[in-house]
């Protein structure tokens, strides 16, 4: 698995935000076992001290579980993924909708467009 990172910003940043998509899109499932730090550093190429950094915030935000003898799993509570999954989404739709507002777009219109967008996927 090859990453890349942004020079411009923290590394740690950059994983924790890639852990929490991961696991948001299931991934990285529910109560799946993690490699250890030394391992998922080397995979990724980034320093031991970095990578436990991102995991040990993650940890705290409830979507990593640290079992003593075991390892680091994924998070088993549904409620804690669900909601990192829904913040997500509005902070993508924050950033669509200011953008199309500020283009000038109605709400009806932002509402018209995306149901017309979401169609076409189809």
């Amino acid at each position: 698995m090859v990453w890349y990172f942004d020079e411009n910003r923290p590394i740690y940043l950059q994983l924790i935000e890639e852990f929490r998509l991961k696991i948001a899109a299931g991934e990285l499932a529910c109560g799946m076992k993690l490699n250890s730090v030394r391992d998922l550093a080397t995979e990724i190429g980034v320093n031991p001290n970095t990578m436990q950094r991102a995991l040990s915030e993650l940890e705290r935000e409830g979507l990593l579980i640290t079992q003593r003898t075991a390892g680091r799993f994924v998070t088993e509570d549904k409620e804690i993924i669900k909601a990192l999954r829904e913040n997500m989404a509005k902070e993508k739709l924050d950033g669509l909708i200011d953008g199309m507002l500020q283009m000038g777009y109605e709400k009806t219109e932002i509402i018209e467009f995306v149901q017309t967008y979401l169609k076409e996927l189809k």
